[in-house]
């Protein structure tokens, strides 16, 4: 739904800054985020008109929520397969954090927030090593959660 906010005012957002915060501390910056969204399943419904005419209803069906993806060049910071390592050892309850995903602008100035709760991190990957490469070690963490929500 429109907010009132004039739609074309101002520049898009660019999104090559960002971090994850979890439980209020800022916990790293990343190269690549996804999954920040939510969607339905669809549940075909079919019903008869009165002129005797099948129509297929679409109704809204279970409400998901999108894994997110974070990716970042390997660092010496262990916290996300620390993290990891409690699901590992069957802490999933302990391991279970609200955070967020903040975007910002190239002043430094947070322009967009998501709020995802109870997250846990479902999968932590180091880089693909190759002698013959010159590339940066990306490592990868998957964080499943219970809702997410744009704040920003």
């Amino acid at each position: 739904m429109p907010s009132g906010r004039d739609a074309v005012a101002g520049d898009p957002l660019v999104s090559y800054n960002f971090a994850i915060e979890v439980s209020g501390i800022i916990a790293g910056y990343f190269t690549e985020a996804s999954g920040l969204g939510s969607e339905n399943d669809v549940v075909e419904h079919k019903v008869t008109g009165k002129d005797g005419k099948e129509i297929v209803r679409k109704i809204p069906g279970r409400l998901k929520w999108g894994d997110i993806t974070l990716k970042r060049g390997i660092t010496t910071n262990m916290d996300f397969w620390d993290w990891r390592r409690m699901v590992e050892q069957g802490n999933v309850a302990k391991a279970r954090k609200n955070g967020s995903i903040m975007m910002y602008d190239q002043e430094g100035s947070e322009v967009a927030r998501w709020n995802f709760t109870a997250g846990w991190p479902s999968k932590v990957s180091g880089p693909s090593v190759n002698t013959t490469s010159n590339e940066v070690g990306i490592e990868e963490l998957t964080i499943v959660h219970e809702g997410i929500e744009r704040k920003t």
